[in-house]
């Protein structure tokens, strides 16, 4: 019985949750070391277009919400939960010889949760990617956010590669 379960495991989507455990960690490491090390809002110079600046964001992408009285929060995480459960049950259903796709829903996974641990835990996120070129400043973001639009970007691409030959 357990090494059926064993095989079947091993034999979906599922046997790729790796890299979401990989970019959680990371995730969760980038963020308490810029909150150890960093200044809030003071932007430590990496490259002349890169700076580690933190930042505290309590909405969605761009600061979408960042205004609202904390409802955002319970929504945005139960949110991350819902599609995290949904790739779940993808992965699940996916071979595991499918790799585009199990990285791209893994990547999101692992984003989402990140995020998601952050909003439960701080009430925020915390953000401290800046990049910029000259006085134009891009929103600022974490490994989370980059994870998130990794997975986007290779479902499309996956999505695109595998449409049906006419």
């Amino acid at each position: 019985m357990q090494r059926k379960i064993i095989k079947r495991f091993l034999s979906t989507g599922l046997i790729w949750l790796w890299i979401s455990i990989l970019i959680l960690a990371l995730d969760r490491y980038t963020k308490i070391w810029m909150v150890q090390h960093l200044n809030y809002h003071e932007p430590f110079a990496i490259f002349p277009f890169l700076n580690f600046t933190l930042s505290y964001n309590t909405g969605a992408a761009f600061s979408f919400l960042d205004q609202a009285s904390g409802w955002q929060n319970i929504v945005l995480s139960g949110l991350a939960f819902i599609v995290s459960a949904a790739v779940l049950l993808w992965l699940k259903n996916l071979a595991a010889n499918k790799w585009l796709i199990n990285i791209a829903l893994c990547c999101i996974l692992g984003g989402a949760l990140a995020n998601a641990w952050d909003r439960i835990l701080y009430g925020y996120v915390i953000d401290f990617l800046s990049f910029h070129w000259s006085n134009w400043y891009f929103a600022i973001f974490n490994l989370a956010d980059s994870a998130i639009c990794l997975g986007t970007f290779l479902l499309c691409l996956h999505w695109l590669m595998d449409k049906p030959k006419s």
